[in-house]
């Protein structure tokens, strides 16, 4: 079956998926992914799954901190998460635009990561460009990443992934036309490195409450749904389960 798109699902108890593939996760800047799916990133990596994080810019067009101090804040936050990080070179913060060069460099990372499900910024228009952009380029190379016959991917083999999912860093960029999925980062151990690799960007949070922001929407997400603390993440395609048991849990607590 396939979920439909009314409602929202919760995804409470399990992993988001139940093979071992990694997880990838990419984010535009530094702390994009922590602040976004932080909490998804240390739950999977805590169950262990092997996760993976791209940042595709140093954070260079901020106006808080220098990209080396940026940079070290980001593998000092995927440490706590318990994920491994690369940083990839595309057009610069603040300059990335959709271009075929761009999505087959990304295919060339989900072939050689070989992952389950990618996680990428949702493609929203309302938020900084770039994470529209990246979400774009996302899907785009997971497509590509399937065709055997592209020139320049043909040092690694074709990959195809099982799914993708947006998140979202503000209300704004939540998708209105996908039903979000609930990801319960409920568990206090999941929940405390959540905050701390949030916290471990000093440099952006001392400008704005940033971690408030994400914690106050995740407490939201779990009120409505009967838990603790949830993750929305909108699914790029329908999710076909084979069973009813991980789809059970339903936000519809009022």
């Amino acid at each position: 079956m396939s979920i439909s798109s009314y409602g929202t699902s919760s995804i409470d108890r399990t992993r988001l998926m139940s093979d071992n593939f990694p997880l990838l996760v990419f984010g535009a800047h530094p702390d994009d992914i922590e602040f976004g799916c932080g909490g998804v990133v240390a739950k999977e990596a805590h169950a262990g799954r092997p996760v993976h994080m791209v940042v595709c810019s140093r954070g260079e067009a901020g106006t808080m901190g220098t990209p080396e101090i940026r940079e070290a804040e980001s593998r000092n936050a995927a440490a706590i998460l318990g994920a491994t990080i690369e940083f990839i070179e595309l057009d610069g913060d603040a300059h990335l635009r959709a271009s075929a060069a761009n999505a087959i460099t990304l295919a060339s990372v989900i072939r050689r990561i070989r992952p389950g499900v990618l996680i990428a910024p949702s493609l929203c228009e309302n938020q900084h460009p770039d994470h529209a952009q990246l979400g774009g380029l996302v899907r785009d190379a997971a497509r590509l990443s399937r065709y055997g016959g592209i020139s320049e991917l043909k040092a690694l083999p074709p990959h195809s992934i099982k799914s993708l999912f947006y998140y979202a860093l503000s209300l704004e960029a939540e998708p209105r036309d996908l039903s979000a999925i609930l990801y319960d980062v409920s568990d206090e151990g999941i929940y405390a490195k959540w905050v701390a690799a949030m916290e471990a960007h000093s440099s952006q949070v001392r400008a704005k409450p940033y971690v408030e922001m994400q914690l106050t929407r995740a407490r939201l997400r779990g009120l409505s749904a009967g838990i603790g603390h949830a993750i929305a993440l909108f699914p790029a395609d329908p999710i076909v389960v084979d069973q009813l048991e991980p789809v059970s849990a339903a936000s519809r607590c009022f």
